[in-house]
């Protein structure tokens, strides 16, 4: 059964930033915006993590470079915490911390958004990530594996521990989401059902410890199941 987003719950969001005016112009975005609930603020990675175990947001949205402890530290306190499993991080970038982008998403961020961003724009992003649908932007996060990811990988022949115990069906369904394909995509290219696509997701993601979409497409990047397009 649908819930009708008119009568769901609102989305919890903890904005972490510290830049104060920055801050404050993403809180109130949050505010006023229509099924979204601000619960709280944070000036640094620490307080971030401080009130993530306190407050318990469904979306904490997430500056990367932050005195003491930054963002990508923050995330993976998070994302690695047991208690806030239910916790989605999307990080909050600029063009200039491009190469950050992708620790952040090692971390177990599940996506990110220019600060540049339109506000619909931002929202949307944040009710995507709530919902699960982990990359936002397939053809950006692809841009930022080719230049970032794939060079290190290049250098090392370690495979993933764990892609050994993958079946092969299981293989090809990690190839196809690193190319950026959602369940309903990889179903109609396997010819299987979107329930069995998602089935497969999620073994795959509890094999290889991943704690979001984002990470098994790194994951297919770094066991060159999927390369860099030439262009």
């Amino acid at each position: 059964m649908t819930t009708d987003p008119a009568t769901a719950p609102a989305v919890r969001v903890l904005v972490a930033d510290d830049q104060a005016l920055i801050r404050a112009a993403i809180a109130d975005l949050v505010t006023y915006a229509d099924g979204l609930e601000l619960v709280g603020q944070a000036a640094d990675g620490r307080e971030a993590i401080a009130l993530a175990g306190r407050l318990r947001p469904d979306v904490v949205l997430m500056d990367i470079r932050m005195p003491g402890v930054d963002g990508i530290a923050a995330t993976r306190s998070i994302c690695t915490d047991p208690a806030l499993a239910a916790v989605r991080v999307l990080v909050l970038t600029t063009f200039e911390e491009d190469q950050y982008v992708v620790g952040a998403l090692r971390a177990g961020a599940s996506g990110f958004i220019g600060k540049g961003a339109e506000p619909a724009d931002i929202v949307a992003a944040v009710h995507a990530v709530h919902r699960g649908d982990a990359l936002l932007s397939p053809t950006a996060t692809r841009a930022l594996i080719d230049r970032y990811v794939l060079p290190v990988a290049a250098t090392s022949a370690a495979p993933h521990p764990d892609l050994a115990e993958l079946t092969e069906r299981e293989v090809e369904v990690l190839t196809l989401v690193g190319t950026g394909l959602s369940n309903a995509e990889v179903a109609d290219r396997l010819v299987i059902s979107p329930h069995t696509a998602k089935t497969h997701v999620n073994r795959i993601m509890a094999k290889l410890g991943a704690h979001d979409r984002a990470q098994l497409v790194i994951a297919a990047y770094e066991n060159a199941l999927v390369r860099a397009d030439p262009r």
